[in-house]
């Protein structure tokens, strides 16, 4: 019977066609294999290229399908615009159509979700059947060169395939609904000229992996040394430091000098220390309530804001993060008017030199109304902080609820954001390097057109709300594939090691000392400025080491006052006030 078995592996020759009928049915739509099978062709479907990159494998069938079809219709037709076959041109049009369909709508069958729970929906508008293609059509040359960005000449194979990389990877990008023409063209040219592919060299790929390694490391330290303690858990979200890292450099290099943070309690612990600099020995004196506690009612330590000076390649720049109280999204307006008296103080009118950021809870941004109340003045003159980017670190159940129908009647938690005309940059969090990809994207955009934009991180919530519950008792389906999920950190340190863009074994290595620079209380890399003062740093000193209960001179002087008063009730001479007013 063992040899039986031995000789009957899933590998044995009379089992190919078996395999290969699943792996097309996987590369057609993933959900539709078994679980183990996805796995398994999960590892296998990256093509190495020469560059070291890789590219995904797509389906077979129709290429041979194809070239049956082609041998009885004689030699391939390149449909040029001036084509005078009226079959030619319809088809024309309809490959026209078929861009905008992925353009409108491909983001619905993006893999953005790394729990993998739905199957893709059904769209048949972005099939090419639907508009009445065939597989003797797949090797037709279009012209693309006025309707897709990339070469100007594509066969619909390689144009369903460039179409289909960009709109229905682990990114998927919503903004055909703006009404602005202008940003629509620039999306798509950003997005359709690299296909939605990241394109990094071994030192940033390194990067990556540091910040990802961090931001799990940090998480499964804490764990280990206070069990049971509040603190808000970023694990299954790793992706979102690598993102605040990638944040700040390139905000850094488009010339921003000061950024305004403001977020609730999902990995706040995380961001004071792998993005802020926080000691981490003064984190662990908070968790040991051996801080100092000399006022007589203090916070909680993931309610507290911190500031500091970090260096990028492009310079210094200052970062704040707000104090946040319980009501989440309630810090949003609060930012939004630092972030303005930054640029009145500067002179910055379009916010060129200050930057805001609000990181949502995928519930929270979504069910609050602070949330649409602060939007609706985002371009208001007078409000305007020249565009906000917006990072939702959506965990797919909030507080409670995995279900999407029961947790709100929109597609996407990001939905709110179409009152504005934002674009909205779904990602895959088990995709580091997508997350990296739409962050540089995001901060591009808000600077060249100085709007908001929101970065959608899709990921999951690894343990419970607060570590205190069991989210398996309310959520048993959806934290069963969790328990087996490996993390993000692990998936793309294999993912690198495979491709050979680091030797075997390093990202266990960068675990280890990550450890031991948490056993010695200090951070692996330390980007933070300490002796930095620039010309509107705030001056502290006088208030270090002082008691909150002394005395201070907050006097205004009679003089200064009389000159204010004389001010606000003197009409300038060549001003007509009206009869009222002037009374």
């Amino acid at each position: 019977m063992m040899q039986d078995q031995r000789d009957n592996s899933y590998l044995f020759g009379g089992n190919a066609p078996y395999v290969e009928e699943l792996y097309e049915s996987y590369l057609h739509d993933p959900a539709s294999v078994a679980d183990h099978w996805r796995d398994y062709f999960d590892n296998v479907k990256q093509i190495p290229a020469v560059d070291g990159s890789s590219r995904t494998d797509i389906a077979h069938g129709p290429i041979v399908a194809s070239f049956a079809e082609r041998a009885k219709q004689g030699p391939i037709r390149t449909v040029s615009a001036d084509s005078a076959d009226s079959a030619m041109g319809r088809k024309r049009v309809a490959v026209q159509q078929l861009i905008a369909a992925y353009r409108n709508v491909g983001n619905r069958w993006a893999d953005i979700d790394p729990l993998k729970r739905t199957e893709r929906p059904d769209i048949p508008e972005l099939d090419p059947a639907f508009y009445g293609f065939g597989d003797g059509d797949m090797d037709i040359v279009f012209n693309t060169s006025n309707t897709f960005f990339g070469k100007n000449e594509m066969t619909l194979r390689d144009l369903l395939q460039a179409l289909r990389q960009t709109y229905c990877g682990t990114l998927g990008a919503e903004y055909m609904f703006i009404a602005d023409q202008k940003i629509k063209k620039w999306w798509q040219e950003k997005l359709e000229s690299i296909r939605s592919t990241p394109h990094f060299n071994v030192d940033q790929k390194r990067q990556i992996l540091d910040r990802v390694t961090a931001a799990e490391g940090l998480e499964r330290y804490l764990q280990a040394k206070y069990v049971g303690q509040k603190r808000f858990s970023l694990e299954g979200g790793e992706s979102f430091i690598a993102c605040m890292d990638e944040l700040i450099r390139e905000a850094g290099a488009k010339g921003v000098q000061e950024i305004v943070i403001g977020m609730a309690h999902r990995g706040r612990l995380n961001v004071l220390v792998n993005t802020l600099g926080k000691m981490p020995t003064d984190l662990f004196a908070e968790f040991e309530h051996k801080g100092p506690e000399t006022l007589p009612a203090g916070d909680v330590k993931y309610h507290q804001g911190f500031s500091s000076d970090i260096s990028t390649p492009a310079g210094p720049v200052h970062l704040s993060l707000a104090f946040n109280p319980s009501h989440l999204e309630i810090v949003n307006p609060v930012v939004e008017g630092s972030a303005r008296a930054r640029m009145e103080r500067r002179g910055d009118l379009l916010g060129e030199q200050v930057m805001p950021v609000l990181v949502h809870g995928d519930a929270a941004i979504a069910g609050q109304g602070v949330m649409q109340e602060t939007l609706a003045m985002a371009e208001v003159r007078g409000y305007s902080t020249g565009g906000t980017i917006h990072i939702v670190i959506n965990n797919q159940i909030g507080f409670t609820t995995s279900d999407p129908r029961d947790l709100r009647s929109s597609l996407y938690c990001t939905d709110i954001m179409k009152v504005i005309d934002a674009p909205v940059l779904h990602v895959n969090g088990d995709d580091p390097e997508a997350v990296v990809l739409a962050t540089k994207l995001a901060v591009e955009f808000r600077s060249q057109f100085h709007k908001d934009v929101a970065i959608d991180i899709v990921c999951f919530r690894k343990l419970g709300h607060n570590e205190q519950d069991t989210p398996a008792m309310t959520q048993p389906l959806m934290y069963k594939i969790i328990a087996a999920h490996p993390g993000t950190r692990k998936y793309y340190a294999d993912k690198l090691e495979a491709q050979g863009v680091l030797p075997a074994g390093t990202g266990d290595l960068m675990v280890k000392e990550y450890r031991a620079a948490m056993d010695a209380g200090k951070q692996t890399s330390d980007p933070v400025l300490s002796n930095f003062k620039g010309k509107f740093a705030v001056d502290w000193s006088p208030f270090l080491n002082k008691k909150w209960t002394d005395e201070a001179d907050t006097a205004i002087p009679l003089t200064e006052w009389k000159r204010l008063a004389e001010k606000i009730s003197t009409i300038p001479e060549d001003f007509k006030a009206h009869p009222l007013v002037a009374k």
